[in-house]
């Protein structure tokens, strides 16, 4: 979506584009190449999923990987671990070919990515990371943010494209905090310069939550307002959409009102009643780091392109493993000026 507007008249399919750009941001802090393969793996896997999730009979394992579904999840897995353990390996051998020091003295004064922070990175026994500990957390990095990331993004623009005054509000504050700067470089002290439009984005997060819903294990009985108890060890599913959506707690829930989360009116809100990233202990790692995202995407859009509706696709969710509209989300991007001329999304430095 940022490399250049649509020809006129033509509208781009917002969540078709936004997987590409989040993961390709992802894939440039892993150093990696180019990720089409891998996210199509990731689509395949993500339907397939919630497919199995239907079919009791496939929750085994063994009658499961019979099936076509089952050699395409396997097939689809094999992409997505072989893609990330080439990059480890290749990053591998460089480092021994030079040597820790000198791999050392060649990053510095450069940005250091996240497979040299694996690489150089030291167990509790003082022992270097294993080639499949850092993989897995290569694969934790890539598949638990770049999709997520893409689902909130998207739905973020097309609610400011439902509400363009909104929209136009979320401009001017960005003019207003680049004015002074010589090129269009977002700093990381100026994500916290952006309150409104960091409202906007927390709206849409509780409006269209990427992931709908979380499971979790009960580590003792608890008991219900209506006397019914969850016994320990079960694995509950817990609703982040029903949660964003209670009334009781939200005033009309399906409108996307951004000045819920003015600090004023936010103050005395339920903790747990907004959980875009889960919550507790195992709450969601990468959340500061998919709010840095969305923000410098949004800035750099927002400051390049009026964002508009296409009337002409109905959009309708489709609540997957990740909340997606079932034809995209289909949105006109009309250039406002000098800086919409195709170059890259500056850096977040």
């Amino acid at each position: 979506m940022l490399q250049g507007p649509a020809p006129p008249g033509s509208p781009s399919s917002d969540q078709g584009t936004s997987p590409s750009l989040a993961c390709q941001l992802h894939a440039e802090l892993l150093c990696c190449r180019t990720p089409s393969d891998y996210i199509a793996a990731i689509l395949e896997l993500s339907s397939l999923v919630v497919r199995r999730q239907h079919r009791l009979l496939l929750h085994w394992d063994f009658l499961y990987h019979l099936t076509p579904d089952g050699r395409r999840f396997r097939c689809a897995c094999d992409t997505v671990h072989r893609f990330t353990a080439d990059v480890v390996q290749r990053r591998h051998q460089a480092l021994d070919r030079l040597g820790r020091e000198a791999w050392l003295k060649s990053k510095q004064g450069k940005t250091v990515d996240f497979i040299d922070i694996l690489l150089l990175a030291k167990d509790e026994d003082d022992q270097d990371l294993s080639e499949e500990d850092i993989a897995a957390e290569a694969d934790t990095f890539m598949f638990e943010g770049h999709d997520t990331t893409a689902s909130g993004l998207s739905w973020v623009l097309y609610n400011l494209a439902c509400h363009p005054e909104y929209q136009k509000r979320c401009r001017e504050e960005i003019k207003d905090l680049m004015q002074d700067k010589e090129s269009e470089e977002i700093e990381w002290e100026d994500l916290s310069q952006m309150p409104f439009s960091t409202m906007c984005i927390k709206e849409s997060l509780r409006l269209h939550p990427p992931v709908t819903a979380v499971s979790r294990r009960c580590t003792e009985d608890i008991k219900l307002p209506d006397g019914r108890v969850l016994p320990k060890g079960n694995i509950c599913l817990i609703s982040i959409y029903g949660t964003h959506h209670n009334p009781a707690v939200w005033p009309e829930p399906q409108v996307y009102n951004p000045h819920r989360f003015d600090p004023e009116n936010s103050k005395n809100q339920p903790p747990l009643a907004f959980m875009p990233f889960s919550a507790g202990p195992r709450n969601c790692i990468g959340q500061n780091f998919a709010m840095a995202e969305m923000k410098v995407v949004l800035a750099l859009t927002l400051l390049r392109f009026a964002v508009r509706l296409d009337e002409s696709r109905p959009v309708r969710r489709k609540p997957e493993l990740i909340l997606r509209s079932e034809n995209g989300l289909w949105l006109h991007l009309e250039p406002l000026g000098p800086c919409c001329e195709s170059r890259p999304p500056a850096p977040l430095s």
